[in-house]
Formats: C-alpha cells, structure tokens, sequence
C-alpha cells in the first residue's frame, strides 16, 4: 500500500489523474487545486463542466482551508454519520475555478478508509473523487467492472483493492447551505 500511495502522490503532484479506490466506489482523481487535471477528468468522463465533482479530504480541519465559512453542524454530521456523506457546501475557496460550481459550492467528504484517507494525508491537498465510468453510465461497483477506456487513460491506477470484489455504494448527498438549510440530494 505504501508504494501504492507514493506512487500515486508524485502523480497528482505532476497533475496527472489517478484510479483509486476510496470509502465508497473506485473514484477517478486529480489535485483538486489544478484546473488543467479537473478538465483532463471532466474530458475522460465525457462530463459537461457545469456537472460537479466532489473532494474527497484526510480531515475536517483541512475542508476550512477551501470552504470560507463551515456552518457548525456540518462538523457534528460529518464526525457522527455511520456512512460515507458528502456534503455539499457554499463558499468554496483555493480550488481550480472548474471544480467549483456556478453557486460558488463545492462537494466535500471526509473518507474515513484506509487508503484513501492517507493518500489525502501524504498530498496535503484535496484530490478530485468522481465514479470511475463515463458520464451516464453505470457507476462500477468494484475495480473489475470498470472500463478498459477509464483504465488507460489513467496516468496511474492504483494496485490496492483491486481484487476486492466487495460491492460498494456511492456516498450519501447533503446540501448544507451557510443558512442552515438542509436538503438531502441522494440517501
């Protein structure tokens, strides 16, 4: 995994796009902060760019560092939920401007595996995570259902969890907005 890990970090440093697995799918990613690697991802998927993605951190503190103002209980459901959440914050800040969405939010969610979670600790930035499929369709459940045109334009696919057959569901979807209101996208 240590390998894995160095391996994929000197790639996002270089702004190549990576294959990883994550808390929920195999996920396609990039150094959220560099606008030439999101398009390279948005180009990949077939995605329009007005479509968002989300990041994937190590930790709620380092999400203060791109969001301007945290409402207080995005941190209570961040720490409390049993299952991956991704919440869909307002004032997104020190990303690349195509991975911030026309309303300024950004989708954020702190993955508590194992790889993943290290791999955001050792960059020390926010790494890209959408499904690893084209645009509109079906999301792969494991490394083994996703498309040899995703793997080869991949300038790294990671070797951790890649015979790992089980089945994984994308993260929930919250929209937080600084108000306070609340609106589930996806359960």
């Amino acid at each position: 995994m240590n390998d894995d890990i160095k391996h994929a970090v000197e790639v996002l440093r270089r702004g190549g796009v990576i294959l990883y697995p994550t808390d929920t799918v195999w996920g396609i990613g990039c150094d959220a902060t560099n606008a030439e690697a999101v398009a390279r991802i948005f180009a990949i998927k077939r995605r329009e760019e007005s479509k968002s993605m989300i990041t994937l951190f190590d930790s709620t503190a380092r999400i203060q560092q791109y969001i301007s103002q945290i409402p207080e209980v995005a941190f209570d459901m961040m720490e409390l939920t049993d299952k991956p959440l991704t919440l869909i914050l307002d004032g997104a800040k020190n990303l690349a401007p195509n991975l911030i969405a026309a309303d300024g939010s950004l989708g954020v969610r702190v993955t508590s595996e194992e790889f993943s979670r290290e791999l955001c600790f050792r960059f020390q930035k926010p790494i890209v995570s959408t499904s690893a499929n084209i645009s509109g369709e079906p999301t792969p459940a494991t490394f083994a259902d996703i498309s040899d045109e995703i793997v080869n334009a991949m300038d790294y696919v990671v070797k951790y969890r890649q015979s790992d057959t089980s089945r994984h569901k994308p993260s929930s979807i919250v929209r937080l907005a600084a108000n306070g209101t609340v609106k589930i996208i996806r359960e």
